[in-house]
This record gives C-alpha cells, structure tokens and sequence, in this order.
C-alpha cells in the first residue's frame, strides 16, 4: 500500500500525455530549460561584476574658478 507499483506510473504518464500532448510536454521541458540557462547566466554576471576592482574615488577641486584666478593674481 505505501509504495507505487509500474503499473501505477504507467496510468499517471498516460494521464499526463493525455492532458498535455507530446509536443505541449516538449515545450512545457523547453521552457524550464531556457529559464535555468538564463537564470545560470545571471548568476556568472554577477559574480563577473563582483570580481572586478572597483574604480578609485576622484577628488574634486573644491575651489571656485574665480578664487582660483584672484589667488594666482594675488
């Protein structure tokens, strides 16, 4: 009772080609293999991006032109 028999897959498969067709099925198996090749090529881009070195910080000239000119007159 607790287990299975071939039998009982083989009234289940039946089932389910009946719901869903051969090629329903094969495209049903298609798309989940799309989604997991870009679901794996997602995760390569981010570790692709997380292993680059970040970009060091510009400063900044904090100083106006203006002041910048009166001091080199000055």
């Amino acid at each position: 009772m607790g287990s299975l028999s071939i039998w009982h897959w083989i009234i289940v498969l039946v089932v389910v080609l009946l719901l869903f067709g051969r090629g329903k099925l094969s495209e049903l198996m298609g798309d989940a293999a799309k989604g997991i090749k870009a679901f794996k090529k997602g995760m390569a881009d981010d570790d692709d991006t997380a292993a680059k070195p970040a970009e060091p910080a510009r400063s900044l000239d904090h100083q106006p032109k203006v002041e910048a000119e009166r001091t080199k007159v000055g």
